[in-house]
């Protein structure tokens, strides 16, 4: 009996859970929002990035987000109007950030975004996520509100294909509060859903040309030579841990770098390491 009313108050709570996520006002669901922040072509983008900067707005947030925190490039849509200023509402002296371009190498938003793929919430006290990451640990957060231009952000990274890294967040309407945890556990979930289908679609609708050829299959042994050279070993020195001649292992990587259109040996070892053939730990 006992075990029976434990499921069923879990089951509630998992319910009440659920129709939060999916009806934050009674007259939205998830799919309906997900549609509503989807990008096909540069023609989606202003409508698709009002409906998610409403949607942060009706739960007490403003939203911010950068596509590729290595370009330079403001966020635009079709008629060349700059997301971050005209719908997403950065107007004020001092928080234009993407007009300062050293932030993306200084601010510890975008930089916490190259270590972690999962959503997390900061501020200057420190990182917080579902689970413990090092490399966050050792990141500086001194003057943390200078260097973010916020007192505590939700960070949703979505990392994307060719190495791609977007970073966005989400501040609190009130700029006094430093402890978002409650506002993390409610809406983190839906945010980093609509985040990552509103920046995929941003980034296939402004994609021109294509970087690395389609359906490029490399060899077993082609990678296995592309994995010793990424960490520095020479053809001669690779061509003695793997028993096999020197004209052998400069065929394999020439080859690869030909399959991967790339100019010299250097773009051959990023490209492969952009697709995912090289591992961490290259």
């Amino acid at each position: 009996m006992l075990k029976r009313e434990h499921h069923e108050r879990n089951t509630s709570a998992m319910a009440t859970n659920v129709v939060e996520l999916r009806t934050p006002n009674g007259t939205e669901n998830l799919e309906q929002m997900l549609e509503q922040v989807t990008i096909t072509c540069p023609e989606d983008i202003h409508d698709a990035a009002e409906h998610l900067a409403r949607i942060a707005k009706e739960r007490g947030m403003q939203v911010a987000v950068c596509d590729d925190i290595s370009s330079k490039e403001p966020m635009v849509d079709a008629d060349g109007t700059i997301l971050n200023a005209d719908i997403f509402r950065w107007l004020d002296d001092g928080s234009r950030w993407w007009e300062d371009h050293r932030l993306a190498l200084h601010s510890p938003l975008p930089r916490a975004c190259r270590y972690e793929s999962e959503p997390f919430w900061v501020n200057g006290n420190g990182f917080n996520l579902k689970w413990p990451n090092s490399y966050l640990d050792e990141l500086d957060l001194a003057d943390f509100e200078k260097r973010s231009l916020c007192k505590a952000a939700i960070v949703i990274p979505v990392h994307l294909p060719f190495g791609q890294i977007s970073a966005s967040s989400f501040i609190s309407m009130d700029r006094d509060k430093e402890d978002l945890s409650e506002e993390f556990a409610k809406y983190t979930l839906l945010f980093a859903q609509l985040v990552r289908r509103f920046v995929a679609g941003y980034v296939q609708a402004h994609r021109t040309k294509r970087r690395i050829p389609s359906d490029c299959v490399l060899s077993k042994r082609e990678v296995e030579c592309l994995r010793w050279a990424a960490i520095g070993k020479t053809d001669k020195e690779i061509s003695m841990i793997l028993e096999r001649s020197h004209a052998t292992i400069r065929y394999h990587i020439h080859r690869a770098g030909e399959k991967l259109d790339s100019v010299n040996r250097a773009q051959t070892i990023f490209k492969a390491g952009q697709l995912g053939y090289l591992g961490a730990n290259s």
